[in-house]
């Protein structure tokens, strides 16, 4: 289970009194559309509740339902001064200029600046899940694996992947007969029928190859 154990050995080596070490991670880096979204998590292990605590964990391993829980306990623990979170994103156009790696990276900066902005307050350090950092104003140190070893990227984890879903769910009643609703963009057997029944829309990523070779073909 994630800890605090990254979060206490980057706060060492950075210094300070109480450093501010954040947690981020991005969800939708593989599906054929909609956007990829990012967030970056602080926690403060003094004043979060332990029974939030024990249950964040990597968002895949986690049910729907719990996911949603912790969502609202998040945002909860964050009105109440124990959390600071920040979401940013990048939309399919910039993953279509940049690739999704870049497009990854951009929006995990802007959840960065998104917290630092929301919370007033500046990161010493962060902890980026994966193995490549974004450029950030602070020191950045990446996790492979790291939505199951730190804390603040498992929470970070969890506000992404729900953000994204539920930004699915919005963009399905824009472009029904997709089931993003259910696939989140992601290449299932329902979505490939509807690409080729339906066609391409604004929100599929052309540069992805199922989505290039179709409009080849077309």
């Amino acid at each position: 289970m994630p800890d605090f154990a990254l979060e206490k050995e980057l706060g060492a080596a950075t210094g300070g009194a109480g450093p501010i070490i954040l947690g981020v991670d991005e969800a939708g880096r593989g599906p054929w559309a909609g956007p990829v979204v990012a967030a970056a998590v602080w926690l403060d292990p003094a004043r979060c509740p332990e029974k939030l605590l024990t249950r964040l964990d990597d968002s895949k391993v986690l049910s729907a339902a719990l996911r949603a829980r912790l969502y609202a306990e998040l945002r909860d623990c964050a009105e109440n001064g124990g959390a600071a979170l920040g979401i940013g994103q990048a939309g399919v156009a910039e993953i279509d200029e940049h690739n999704i790696l870049q497009a990854t990276l951009l929006a995990m900066g802007r959840a960065v600046a998104a917290l630092e902005q929301r919370a007033g307050i500046r990161a010493q350090a962060a902890l980026i899940d994966g193995n490549q950092t974004p450029a950030l104003s602070c020191p950045a140190r990446a996790v492979v694996k790291g939505d199951s070893r730190s804390l603040s990227i498992a929470a970070a984890s969890v506000m992404a992947k729900v953000t994204r879903d539920r930004l699915m769910e919005d963009l399905a009643e824009a472009h029904p007969g997709y089931g993003w609703e259910r696939n989140r963009g992601y290449g299932t057997a329902e979505h490939r029928r509807a690409l080729s029944d339906l066609g391409v829309t604004a929100q599929h990523r052309r540069s992805f190859r199922p989505v290039r070779e179709l409009l080849t073909i077309s």
